[in-house]
């Protein structure tokens, strides 16, 4: 295990911005775990599991507590009748993992390309993306359980899956580090029709590679059309969550004219197109860029703090349910102050090499 001291949030997340963390964890074996909690509970810290830091927001008074990242990298096969189950650990970057199914061959994740992250990540939130979610396939997890310290296996129907939504989001929130994910894929290729954008890219391209590699690679290129790279410019990507409607509430909206989408996972209207109809598309708030390429994306330009986020954030949110009636809402958690931490001397041997 790597221990660190007061490190900036900034250069952990991907929207960059935040103050000091006061410890900052990284896990390289599954032993160091119990450690890491153990220290935090010793000393009073509350704890935060962060990963890539792509869906996270750091706010301007730090985080007096402990930062926990996963760095436990590696990817073993099992052939099964079909494919290949995959056992990943939570250390490995999640588009890696992608790469590697395509390679094979493998259907089931192809449309998760490039969401930025780490794979521990990928079912806290249930990641989903052109008519695919990590729950799709996703056969169990292990974890660590920080309730009684021990080590676990939660299956698929452990987890509770919904649209963004998993138990350990919600009901466990907290609760579980996730040591590893299994996937079980199949060789074969996604079934047609495709989700809406897909379709329209290979039509305007005239294509027809559907393989897993194909679809991998046309959904790179919409992404890369729509979705600042995290590297080059400072955003989480999707900001804000799509609106959900229920049966009724959709059919009101479509009377209205919106444009309500309806598939599996549900009746939706894209966030970007509310955002979109109250002018902010491409603005600069606060210093916070609304993307002109998609308007739920915002692109930390020029923004110094929190507080210019929350600025445009509450300007964005409160001229969309003015006209519309509709609240949108953040998709990224923030790192969050809870309790108040006892005061420790510098840290032992014991837990790691200070840095």
């Amino acid at each position: 295990m790597r221990v660190n001291e007061n490190i900036l949030i900034s250069s952990l997340t991907t929207m960059r911005l935040g103050g000091l963390a006061r410890y900052v964890l990284e896990i390289e074996k599954p032993k160091d775990i119990p450690d890491a909690f153990g220290f935090a509970k010793q000393y009073n810290f509350p704890t935060f599991i962060l990963g890539y830091g792509a869906n996270t927001i750091g706010r301007d008074e730090g985080f007096n507590g402990v930062i926990i990242i996963n760095r436990m990298k590696g990817i073993t096969e099992e052939k099964t009748e079909t494919g290949f189950k995959l056992k990943i650990m939570g250390g490995e970057y999640w588009d890696n993992v992608v790469a590697h199914a395509c390679e094979k061959h493998l259907t089931g994740i192809e449309a998760l390309s490039k969401i930025p992250g780490l794979t521990g990540a990928a079912p806290v939130q249930n990641i989903g993306a052109y008519g695919q979610e990590v729950a799709d396939t996703l056969e169990s997890i292990e974890v660590f359980d920080t309730t009684d310290y021990t080590f676990k296996t939660l299956t698929k129907s452990d987890l509770n899956f919904s649209y963004r939504k998993s138990l350990l989001n919600t009901t466990a929130k907290n609760r579980y580090f996730v040591i590893s994910v299994t996937l079980n894929l199949s060789v074969g290729e996604m079934k047609r029709p495709f989700y809406n954008s897909i379709e329209k890219y290979i039509s305007e391209n005239n294509l027809t590679d559907f393989s897993p590699a194909g679809i991998r690679q046309i959904v790179s290129k919409i992404r890369a059309e729509k979705l600042p790279d995290p590297t080059e410019k400072a955003s989480s990507g999707s900001f804000f969550k799509n609106v959900y409607l229920t049966d009724s509430e959709a059919e009101k909206a479509e009377e209205k004219g919106y444009p309500v989408h309806r598939g599996k996972d549900g009746n939706k209207i894209n966030a970007g197109w509310f955002i979109e109809q109250v002018g902010f598309k491409g603005q600069l708030l606060h210093g916070i860029r609304v993307s002109d390429k998609a308007a739920l994306v915002l692109i930390n330009e020029s923004a110094k703090s929190y507080n210019d986020l929350k600025k445009a954030r509450a300007e964005i949110v409160g001229k969309v349910y003015d006209k519309f009636g509709y609240w949108l809402e953040q998709e990224p958690v923030e790192i969050v102050n809870t309790m108040s931490a006892t005061y420790i001397p510098p840290i032992s041997n014991k837990y790691g090499t200070l840095e």
